[in-house]
């Protein structure tokens, strides 16, 4: 009976090497990947393999804690040493860690966040503005509840700029993201006040899902705007059956307790 003879993995051309692990999600890279050997844990230390960082439906990781979560994010961030270009986040982030994330990722052009409930108006409008390179947005079945600040947005639209309004973040995003391209807004509750904004402050958007936003009425002028401008619309009724999230994980985020006292929770963080 012949034997199965299995790659020696170490031996691989280091690019390749490098290619392969800079494929691999945080956790992986974390618990497996760089305790495999020398080679892999520098790969696994080099700021290029943290350009992406993916850290979605992670509720059954680090015990099932925001808390460690959000610790494993920002240390996925330092690593990164500012050469950040995309992270997608589910269920965890909060107000502080998207700051830590924009204070130290002047390049980010992805930002993806989910059921991402404890993120209010102020912290999203507050990250946008420190974000001026953002190319794609994704904001899906985040509350953004809460006082909201002022935001940044165009003159034109300085009467829209009200306590509780409901269109902060889309007068954020009009005001301080000229280059997007991609935008997502799951859920949210911006109105046809806000969508007329983004059309008049993103000039390069050639994406826009509204899924689920059930206050935006794309009719008349709106909707011809919005068909002249936009490549690829997707309307508040649109299906979702390719949406990327299952209903069942709008209800099964992480816990906000952390249930572990050990700092050392990832040996060789």
């Amino acid at each position: 009976m012949n034997q199965v003879e299995y790659p020696n993995w170490a031996e691989l051309p280091p690019e390749l090497t490098s290619s392969i692990l800079r494929r691999l999600g945080v956790m992986v890279i974390l618990e497996t990947a760089q305790k495999v050997c020398r080679q892999w844990r520098r790969i696994c230390k080099d700021p290029l393999t943290w350009r992406r960082i993916d850290m979605r439906d992670l509720g059954c990781m680090a015990g099932g804690s925001s808390h460690e979560l959000e610790k494993i994010c920002r240390h996925a961030v330092d690593r990164s040493q500012g050469g950040l270009v995309e992270i997608e986040i589910w269920h965890f982030a909060t107000h502080d860690l998207l700051n830590y994330i924009a204070d130290r990722s002047s390049k980010l052009r992805s930002l993806k966040l989910a059921m991402c409930y404890l993120i209010a108006n102020e912290g999203l409008t507050e990250v946008i503005a420190k974000l001026p390179l953002l190319e794609v947005l994704e904001v899906s079945y985040c509350s953004l509840s809460g006082e909201p600040l002022q935001p940044i947005v165009p003159a034109s639209c300085a009467n829209l700029n009200t306590l509780e309004n409901p269109d902060d973040v889309a007068l954020a995003i009009a005001g301080t993201l000229p280059g997007l391209t991609r935008l997502q807004l799951f859920g949210n509750r911006l109105t046809d006040a806000g969508l007329n904004a983004i059309l008049d402050g993103c000039p390069n958007l050639e994406y826009l899902d509204l899924r689920q936003c059930i206050n935006v009425n794309i009719v008349g002028d709106l909707e011809r705007r919005c068909y002249e401008r936009i490549n690829v619309l997707r309307r508040p009724n649109d299906p979702v059956d390719d949406y990327s999230l299952e209903v069942d994980d709008l209800y099964d985020g992480v816990s906000d307790v952390d249930e572990t006292s050990d700092d050392e929770f990832y040996d060789g963080l």
